[in-house]
Parts: structure tokens; C-alpha cells; sequence
């Protein structure tokens, strides 16, 4: 019986893609050494936190390893049937970073660790078998982190989009709401004025009059709190003294239409007062209308900027490789970013107004803008100066992004490009920015550097003009 356990373990062994080829002795070695570890469906193997204490191999079933007590809970990584896992030779893992429990009826090969010294001197071939392991799952663990971090960065530009969205789109309903009574107030004037008694000479006038001041109302400088109040109070009592009904109101519609004392007396002089009274209602509510009317359209215009920005920043409908504006990708960057910079960054333009179009992966460089704006906001903690300078020379562009924060610490300046090196508490940043933003300057056959001091630091692209990126 034990001899037939011993030939299926041997055969289960041999049918593991990872130790495929291996001799029989390397596998007799294996079974002698190991245990068979048998788990009932949803049974947990190991927890969150157990010491790793040993290698294991699927034989039967299936486990999946799941996050549950931490601020990334719910990441599984999956140990189907054939997979080896667990400690692993060279790992540096001593403990088990998720829970592993078995999903269905699951039969395991379990390794201690205490026998890797043996196997490591007398298993060459095996040892470097679970190396090539090793480096496939770093990978796939990589991998997982960069796509949480990619999710991280979109749910925070969508979060600044929507707020972005959300205040114009606010502000077009509400002058639509108020668009639509003072329609029904200026239709209720226009019946009014209609009963007065005006001659041809007087209705030219009014109509001029309102014209020239809706011009104004687009055209004129606006006034300081001041200078604003000062007219609103000139205007208010000219008002007062015709016993203009609730002249009072009408007053910051005039100051704005850019009336002043000696515009209403000539109105005045026009109109009989019965008819000054009903004309300077029915003036207000018609500038009123032109002012909500121009509200809408600012703020509409302002969505649809967003949209062509998100849609030119992610390069819709566009081949991946092609002739990109850098200039137009730092706009885009800037304005998808426009939430951060509100709280109190001052962006200090100094582009190259000469600078080329450079053939590159437009939507990989504006994760390169993106980057290390946003680490440049963050250093300044959303109070202070941004620089982005654009230059060429020869067959490069320069790109450099500049603020004036407390600048990166000496000692770890030559690390901040590795991969999972982040300075952020935890789970706010993986530490993949600036190994992305490395990666992908390399990828375009660029380079980054960059030099720091407290109020100075500055990061610094250096892209080919004609070489493809590859």
C-alpha cells in the first residue's frame, strides 16, 4: 500500500510543469522529505501572518490566498492544481502576507523549511527550478501592484474630474432654474411697458439704450468690492429720488451694465416717469436674462474643456505610437489635476514656444506629467510654486518639472527610483510613480534626473525628437 502512495506521489510529482524533466531521485527526495496535507473545501491552511515555515505543492484542488485584514483586503492571488508556493528558496518572505484556504477538496505536498540547506547542496536542478518560481510569482505580484496602483491614480483623477464636472454643471442648473423665472418675469415687464404710451422717438431710444448696456455688460472690466459698492450706493439713490419701485435691487444689475448717474438722467429725460419706472424693470430683468444666459454658456464651455482634456490626456481613438504635443499633454495634465492645484499651487509656465512634436506613446508620457506633478504637489503639500519649462536642443526635448518644497532628503535620493520604495504612509502610495515614470522615459529611449534642495528640486526628461519608441 505504501509502495502504491510512494509511485502516485512519484507520478504527481513528474505531471508539476515547474519540475518537469527532473530525475527520479530529485522527486524520491521530495516525497521522503514532505508531508501530505489534506484540506476540506473553504478550510484554511494558513493565516494572514503564520511564520513562513515551509514550500508547498498542489497536487489535487485548489487554493486561494486572500487578503483579509489589512487596507488592501480582498487582492487574492490563486495556487491552482500544479502550482508550487509558499517559502521558496532566496525568498525574504517570513510571513504569510494573506490567508490561504482551500475552495474545493484539496490534497498539498508540504516541504519544511528546515530541509532547504540539504536540498539546496544535493538539488542544484531543483533549487533552480523553484528560483524561475521565485521570479515568476515577484512578477505577478509586480503586476497586481502596478494595476492597483494604476486603479489608485484613476479613482483619483476621476474623484478630481467629478469634482471638476460637478461645479459647473451645478452652476448651469442653477442659472437655468433662475434663467427660466426671470423669462417669466421679463414676458410679465414686456406687457407692462406695452401699456405705456411710447412714441417711435422714445421706443428707439429704450432700444439703444438696453443694447449698448448688454454690450457692456460683456465687455467691461469688473469693478473691485470697493469701486463696486460705491456705484451700487450712486446708482441706489438716483433710484431713491425717481421713487423707482424697489430700486434697491436693481441697483447691481445697472453697476454691472456699466450705468452711471449720467446715463439715467438722459433715460430719464426720454421718459415720462410712470414709463421710467416700468422701462428700468423691464432693463433689469432683460440684462438679468443676458447675464444667466452667459453663465450657462461659461459653464458648459468649461465641461466641455474637461471632456476634450480627459478624452486628449487618455488618447481616445487614437493609435498608441504617433506625433503627440508635449505642451498640449502638460495643459491636459494640468487641467485633469485642477483640484489639487486650487488649494494653493501657482503654476509658472516656461514653455519653448519653438518646441517640436516628438513621435512617442502619447498616453504612457502624460502618466509621466502625471507623476511627477502630482509628487510635486504633494511635496509642497498643495501650497506653493510649480514650474513645468519645456526646451529642445539638437535631437532632444527637455521637460522639467520644479517646486519649491522641502525638497528630497540626501539619504534617499538614490533610491526613490526602485520599485516599492515610497516615502507615503501607508497605503497611500506603493512606490510604482517613479519606477512607472522610469520605465517608461527608458521605453521612449529618454532619460530622468533629477537635483533636490530645500526649496528647489526639479525633475528633468530628456526625450528624442525621430527615435520610435520601442
Amino acid at each position: 500500500m505504501e509502495l502504491q502512495a510512494t509511485a502516485n506521489r512519484l507520478e504527481e510529482l513528474r505531471r508539476v510543469p515547474a519540475l518537469e524533466g527532473l530525475s527520479d531521485e530529485v522527486f524520491e527526495w521530495f516525497i521522503e522529505h514532505s508531508e501530505e496535507v489534506r484540506l476540506a473545501a473553504n478550510e484554511i491552511f494558513r493565516r494572514e501572518g503564520a511564520p513562513s515555515d515551509c514550500l508547498f505543492i498542489v497536487v489535487e484542488g485548489e487554493i486561494n490566498a486572500r487578503i483579509e485584514e489589512s487596507e488592501w483586503d480582498g487582492r487574492v492571488y490563486i495556487v491552482r492544481k500544479g502550482s508550487i508556493s509558499g517559502m521558496l528558496p532566496f525568498s525574504r518572505m517570513t510571513r504569510y502576507l494573506a490567508t490561504a484556504r482551500a475552495i474545493v477538496p484539496t490534497r498539498i505536498l508540504t516541504l519544511d523549511t528546515k530541509y532547504f540547506p540539504e536540498m539546496m547542496q544535493q538539488f542544484p536542478d531543483l533549487v533552480q527550478r523553484l528560483v524561475e518560481v521565485l521570479s515568476d510569482r515577484i512578477r505577478d505580484v509586480t503586476q497586481m501592484d502596478e494595476r492597483r496602483d494604476k486603479l489608485m491614480a484613476l479613482g483619483q483623477l476621476s474623484a478630481g474630474l467629478a469634482h471638476e464636472l460637478n461645479n459647473p454643471a451645478a452652476a448651469a442648473r442653477r442659472a437655468a432654474q433662475q434663467l427660466g423665472e426671470s423669462l417669466q418675469t421679463l414676458n410679465r415687464l414686456c406687457l407692462t411697458l406695452s401699456h405705456q404710451t411710447l412714441s417711435a422717438k422714445q421706443t428707439a431710444f429704450l432700444t439703444k439704450f438696453q443694447k449698448d448696456a448688454a454690450q457692456c455688460l460683456t465687455a467691461a472690466p469688473a469693478l473691485n468690492p470697493l469701486e463696486e459698492s460705491e456705484c451700487e450706493e450712486e446708482i441706489g439713490n438716483w433710484l431713491e429720488e425717481h421713487k423707482v419701485a424697489d430700486g434697491w435691487m436693481l441697483a447691481p444689475t445697472f453697476v454691472r451694465a456699466g450705468l452711471h448717474h449720467e446715463e439715467l438722467e438722459a433715460l430719464s429725460a426720454c421718459l415720462s416717469d410712470e414709463a421710467l419706472n416700468d422701462a428700468l424693470h423691464w432693463l433689469e430683468a432683460a440684462w438679468s436674462s443676458q447675464e444667466l444666459v452667459k453663465e450657462i454658456e461659461h459653464s458648459m464651455t468649461r465641461i466641455s474643456e474637461l471632456v476634450k482634456a480627459i478624452k486628449e490626456y487618455t488618447y481616445m481613438d487614437r493609435a498608441p505610437l504617433q506625433e503627440v504635443d508635449v505642451h498640449q499633454g502638460l495643459e491636459n495634465t494640468l487641467v485633469i489635476l485642477g483640484h489639487k492645484l486650487k488649494r494653493g499651487v501657482n503654476v509658472i509656465r516656461e514653455y519653448d514656444a519653438n518646441l517640436p512634436r516628438i513621435n512617442a506613446y502619447g498616453g504612457a508620457l502624460n502618466q509621466i506629467w502625471t507623476n511627477l506633478i502630482d509628487n510635486a504637489i504633494g511635496a509642497m503639500k498643495g501650497q506653493g510654486n510649480l514650474w513645468v519649462r519645456t526646451s529642445h536642443k539638437h535631437n532632444h526635448i527637455l521637460v522639467e518639472i520644479g517646486d519649491d518644497g522641502p525638497g528630497i532628503p540626501p539619504e534617499i535620493q538614490g533610491r526613490i527610483f526602485e520599485p516599492f520604495f515610497t516615502t507615503k504612509p501607508q497605503g497611500e502610495g506603493t512606490g510604482l510613480g517613479l519606477d512607472t515614470v522610469y520605465r517608461i522615459v527608458r521605453k521612449h529611449h529618454g532619460e530622468i534626473r533629477f537635483q533636490s534642495k530645500p526649496g528647489d528640486t526639479c525633475f528633468q526628461v530628456r526625450l528624442p525628437l525621430a527615435t520610435a519608441a520601442g
